[in-house]
C-alpha cells in the first residue's frame, strides 16, 4: 500500500524512518519533565526576568532537542549501540531538566555539562551511523553546534549577567547556524519528522492538563471549582484542535511537496523557529492556568493573568509563523487571534480569574472555528473532518450534486 502524501514513498525507498519508534516515545518522556520544570520555574517566581530566563533556557534546549528529531529521522534506533547512545543523550537532557529551577543561580554548571553531553552524542551518532550526505552536512554544522555547547558551558561556569550573555550568544549562533553553514545533505523524511514534532506539541499541551490538577492540590471540590476545571480543560482542547484539526496534516503535505533543499529550509523555519514560539506559548499558558485555576473567584495577579492570555497569544503567533513558513492558508487568522486574545488579561485583573478564562476560551475558539468554516467551505479536509454532511453544507452555504 502506498501513501498519497508526496515524498513519503521516496522516503521509504531511501530506507529512512517513516514512523516514530517506541524508543523515541520513551525519549520524549524527558521532554515532559522539561516542560514541567520550565513551567514550575515561572510559577515559583513569576515576572518579566523569569520569563526571559525560561525563554532563554527553552531556546537552548529546543535547538538540540529538535536536533535529535533530525538524528532519529536519519539514524533509526535499530541496534543496541544506537539505542545505548540515545539513552546516554536522554540522560544528558534529564540532567539539563533537573538543573532548570536553579540554572541561573547554583546549577548552571550542571546545565552546561548536560548540554555538552547531548551535543557530543548527537554529533557522534550522525558521523558514525548517518548516511554519506548527512555525515557531510553534520561535519559542516557540527562545529557551530560545538561552539554553542562551549558557550552554554561557559555560561554555566560564569555568574550573573555574564551567564545570560553567553547563553544569549549561544542562541544567536543556533538561529544563524542554518545560514552560516550549508545544511544540504540532511534528508527530511516527512512522515516521521512531522509525527515526532506533533508528539512534542501534544506532550506540551498535556502540561496544561497537569497544571490544572497541580493547582487543585488540597482544594475542596465545589461546583464552581469543577466548572472552572471544565473551562480550563476546554482551553487545552482549543489549543489541541487549533493545531491538530488541520495544520498538523497540512504541514506534512506542504513539507513533503517541497524539493529536498526547500524542504530543509521549510523544516527549520516551520518546525524549528515557529514551533519554538508556539511551545513557549503552551508553557506560559500552563503556568497561567496553574496560577489561576485555584483562585477562580478572585482577581488574578498581573503575572498570572498575562501568562494565561499572553501564552495563548504566543501560541497563535507561533502558529501564524508556522503557516507562513509552509505557505499554509490564512496565517492572518492566527495573527489576528493573537492580537485579540491578549486584552482578555484585563478581565482577570479587573474582575475574576474564571471570567478571564471563559472569555479567553470563547475568543480563541471563535477564531479557530471561523478559520475551520472558511477552510471547509473551500473544500479543505483532514482526518478529523473527512467530509461534510448535506446538513453541514447547508450551514456553510455550499452544495454538492444530489443535495436537496
Amino acid at each position: 500500500m502506498t501513501s498519497d502524501i508526496p515524498g513519503v514513498n521516496e522516503d521509504r525507498a531511501e530506507g529512512g524512518q517513516v514512523r516514530a519508534s517506541t524508543l523515541e516515545l520513551f525519549f520524549d518522556l524527558v521532554f515532559v519533565f522539561t516542560i514541567t520544570q520550565l513551567t514550575h520555574a515561572f510559577i515559583h517566581h513569576p515576572g518579566w526576568q523569569e520569563f526571559g530566563q525560561v525563554a532563554l533556557m527553552f531556546a537552548i534546549i529546543w535547538w538540540m532537542y529538535s536536533g535529535y528529531v533530525y538524528l532519529t529521522n536519519e539514524v533509526a534506533p535499530n541496534s543496541s549501540s544506537r539505542r545505548t547512545f540515545l539513552l546516554i543523550g536522554m540522560f544528558g537532557f534529564f540532567v539539563i531538566s533537573i538543573a532548570i529551577p536553579h540554572a541561573f543561580t547554583g546549577s548552571g554548571l550542571a546545565f552546561g555539562l548536560g548540554y555538552v553531553l547531548v551535543t557530543a552524542v548527537h554529533a557522534a551518532m550522525f558521523v558514525t551511523a548517518g548516511g554519506k550526505s548527512a555525515v557531510s552536512a553534520m561535519l559542516r554544522i557540527g562545529p557551530l553546534n560545538g561552539l554553542c555547547a562551549v558557550l552554554v558551558l561557559g555560561g554555566g561556569i560564569a555568574d550573573g549577567w555574564v551567564r545570560g550573555l553567553l547563553w544569549g550568544l549561544a542562541i544567536v549562533v543556533q538561529i544563524l547556524s542554518p545560514y552560516l553553514s550549508n545544511p544540504d545533505g540532511f534528508v527530511i523524511r516527512t512522515s516521521h519528522f512531522c509525527e515526532r514534532h506533533g508528539l512534542v506539541v501534544i506532550i506540551a499541551i498535556g502540561e496544561s492538563v497537569v497544571a490544572i490538577g497541580a493547582g487543585l492540590a488540597d482544594m475542596n471540590l465545589t461546583i464552581g471549582l469543577v466548572a472552572t476545571v471544565a473551562v480550563g480543560l476546554t482551553l487545552g482542547y482549543v489549543l489541541w484542535w487549533a493545531y491538530f484539526g488541520f495544520d498538523d496534516e497540512r504541514g506534512e503535505h506542504a513539507l513533503a511537496a517541497l524539493s529536498a533543499r526547500a524542504r530543509l529550509r521549510g523544516a527549520v523555519n516551520a518546525y524549528g523557529y515557529s514551533l519554538y514560539i508556539l511551545l513557549m506559548g503552551i508553557i506560559m499558558t500552563a503556568a497561567g492556568i496553574s496560577m489561576t485555576i485555584a483562585h477562580g473567584n478572585q482577581p488574578a495577579g498581573k503575572a498570572a493573568a498575562l501568562a494565561l492570555s499572553g501564552g495563548v497569544a504566543l501560541f497563535f503567533l507561533g502558529q501564524s509563523a508556522f503557516r507562513l513558513a509552509l505557505g499554509l492558508p490564512r496565517a492572518w487568522n492566527r495573527l489576528l487571534a493573537a492580537v485579540c486574545v491578549l486584552p482578555t488579561t484585563l478581565i482577570g485583573t479587573a474582575w475574576v480569574a474564571w471570567g478571564q478564562l471563559i472569555v479567553l476560551v470563547v475568543v480563541a475558539y471563535a477564531f479557530v472555528i471561523a478559520d475551520d468554516l472558511i477552510g471547509i467551505s473551500s473544500g479543505e479536509r483532514s482526518t478529523y473532518i473527512p467530509r461534510v454532511t448535506p446538513l453541514g453544507r447547508r450551514v456553510l452555504g455550499t452544495h454538492a450534486p444530489g443535495d436537496q
